[in-house]
């Protein structure tokens, strides 16, 4: 069992003045920091994906970083390099290992909310 994180500063903070923005094409990615976790909101545009919008940031051929997160709305679709193929939609929790590509499914952008990876995503 997973060594619980204890919490000793009590703060509030919107991602809507968010202390770190990042945008590459067609991704926005609003960063807080509070006690000792970063937390992310990633906003990825109808027509994402990973390895046309922030492949040519961090320059690897498919994602390096671990995910964990919600899905507040839209579809993503994530593929693993091992072919391994999953859509997260809406009101869903994730786990992603590093390798893979994903885009937005559908007609609508896809926001989650991000635990593990905001501080170092889409940053080169």
């Amino acid at each position: 069992m997973a060594t619980p994180v204890t919490v000793t500063k009590f703060q509030v903070k919107s991602h809507n003045s968010p202390d770190e923005l990042r945008t590459p094409n067609k991704t926005r990615v609003e960063v807080v920091q509070l006690d000792g976790v970063t937390m992310g909101r990633f906003n990825f545009e109808t027509g994402w994906r990973w390895s046309e919008c922030v492949k040519p940031v961090v320059k690897t051929d498919h994602c390096q970083v671990s995910h964990v997160g919600y899905a507040v709305s839209g579809r993503l679709t994530v593929r693993m390099t091992d072919g391994t193929e999953k859509t997260i939609a809406a009101g869903e929790s994730y786990t992603i290992p590093p390798g893979h590509d994903a885009w937005v499914e559908g007609n609508e952008p896809y926001v989650g909310i991000e635990v593990m990876s905001a501080d170092v995503y889409a940053k080169p």
